[in-house]
């Protein structure tokens, strides 16, 4: 199950948020150290032929790095940084600067990292002295095993010369990106392979890299990265473009080694503890605690659906069965620190992560995977595109997409988008309330009469719903009365219409009493 399984380890999101801290300074250096030899021709058709082969021969894990360094402590692991002034790059004229993190602990497994220019890769070796350490770091041994655990991408996002990161790649298929000003929150994949199935998930690793050299005045950073697991190989080529919202435009060739029925495109991953739906239970003295807050679709009929995360009592998973899809993603719409009153993990700071393909994917579902969570250090929200025909062995797989990590992401449709979603129980405890509001936009400007609510439930019965002015948000608030009978839950379905066209996003909502 993936919930607790951050990144590649069972890393916890705030242990590994705060391995991404800030290094000391130290003198600039030239490129770190290449392996000797290790020049090679590099082109995506060659990197694509390389996967190919991979995948006709068994698999074969990264070795690992000496114990030594994987028995570090959480506390020695933090003892050594990597130095941001010693970074690829730091000495250039470049856009763009590279740091990458030491082996251990979490991470048992190195990657290779490559630079390419002109048509040419080369190998980076593992240098200590790109780290700074403490005087209690352990004298540990450094072997022909030993590795980067994954790189940080670096710009001027805010400020001229003064070089913020932007996106993280470390541990299996995990990457996450931020726009300025924001700060780290959900995480994507590369693939996803059996999520949430009986049989258990695996988990497939980038297990080498190539970094295109950018030139002065480039926008892009361009990322190649090899992904091998044992049943799939495949070829990811990311396109980076950092910014107030950070852009990936992503091609993908997957080579399956044996027929995968459930695999995920474009999967994220994220955390949902509590807020307004769930708040009972929770004795905590914030009101809310997620990095996003909910999942929105455009379906292939060109609906905009919305539907607020939870975090139930026992595993969930909810199908939304679709064609073509014009995009998904998982978002974070709360965004005023009264939202969350934490003043240090900044929830209204992350971002939320819209995947929009390049192509049409046909036929299949986006999943949506929820699992019980009882502390915000672990994710427990899924969300990917899953194919209904499944991958082939022996084929040959492309599709692209592109991911925008942003606070607002693109508005596909011009409907009232959900403001909030709150349930919970009336004056006297004798019924449920849901309340949902609607934020304040132009298709909801007339009076609430104008507008008519349909509410829909696939089991048991639903009330008529009230409509009126929020006069915190001057957008419409609608409330309802669900009761599921004798059945142990209720999808439920709503939305506004003016003169019979949608004024709204549907908003759906899975709720057991």
């Amino acid at each position: 199950m993936t919930g607790g399984r951050e990144q590649a380890a069972g890393l916890s999101r705030r242990a590994s948020l705060a391995l991404l801290g800030a290094a000391m300074a130290a003198p600039a250096m030239a490129m770190p150290m290449v392996r000797a030899g290790s020049a090679h021709r590099f082109d995506r058709a060659w990197l694509e032929a390389e996967a190919q082969r991979l995948s006709q021969a068994p698999y074969t894990p990264m070795p690992e790095v000496p114990e030594a360094w994987r028995d570090l402590s959480y506390d020695e692991y933090r003892m050594m940084w990597f130095n941001p002034q010693r970074s690829l790059w730091s000495d250039e004229d470049r856009p763009f600067k590279v740091d990458f993190f030491h082996p251990g602990l979490y991470f048992p497994r190195p990657v290779e990292v490559n630079v390419v220019e002109n048509g040419e890769a080369q190998t980076l070796a593992f240098d200590m002295s790109l780290f700074d350490r403490t005087d209690g770091f352990p004298d540990l041994p450094v072997d022909d095993t030993m590795g980067y655990t994954g790189l940080r991408l670096r710009g001027e996002l805010e400020h001229p010369e003064i070089y913020t990161e932007f996106a993280v790649f470390q541990g299996a298929s995990y990457f996450r990106a931020i726009g300025a000003g924001m700060t780290y929150g959900l995480s994507a994949r590369g693939l996803t392979i059996n999520t949430a199935a009986p049989e258990g998930e695996e988990f497939p690793e980038f297990t080498r890299f190539w970094l295109e050299a950018p030139a002065p005045g480039d926008t892009v950073q361009v990322v190649h990265a090899l992904l091998d697991g044992e049943s799939c190989t495949g070829v990811f080529t990311f396109r980076i473009t950092p910014g107030a919202a950070t852009r990936m435009s992503v091609e993908v060739t997957l080579f399956p080694r044996v027929d995968l029925a459930h695999v995920g495109f474009a999967p994220l991953t994220s955390m949902f503890l509590f807020d307004q739906t769930n708040r009972a239970g929770h004795d905590d003295f914030r009101p809310a605690v997620h990095d996003s807050d909910g999942l929105m679709i455009h379906n292939g009929a060109g609906e905009l659906l919305f539907r607020p995360l939870k975090n139930p009592a026992q595993l969930e998973v909810s199908s939304f069965v679709d064609d073509s899809p014009r995009g998904f993603g998982l978002m974070q719409r709360a965004r005023d620190l009264s939202d969350f009153e934490d003043f240090e993990a900044r929830y209204d700071r992350r971002p939320s992560l819209w995947i929009t393909p390049g192509e049409s994917w046909g036929e299949g579902s986006v999943q949506l995977v929820e699992i019980p969570s009882e502390l915000e250090v672990y994710d427990n929200i899924v969300a990917y595109w899953r194919p209904r025909a499944g991958l082939r062995a022996g084929e040959v797989y492309r599709y692209s997409y592109d991911m925008e990590w942003s606070a607002e992401p693109p508005r596909p449709r011009d409907v009232a988008p959900v403001l909030n979603t709150a349930i919970g129980g009336n004056w006297d405890r004798s019924r449920t309330l849901v309340s949902i509001d609607f934020a304040d936009h132009p298709a909801l400007a007339d009076e609430p009469e104008a507008y008519t609510s349909v509410i829909r439930a696939n089991r048991g019965v639903v009330s008529d719903g009230v409509l009126e002015r929020n006069p915190r948000t001057n957008g419409l608030r609608l409330t309802f009365s669900p009761d599921p009978e004798a059945h142990p839950s209720m999808e439920l379905r709503a939305q506004l219409l003016r003169e019979g066209e949608p004024a709204t996003e549907v908003w759906l909502y899975r709720w057991s009493p």
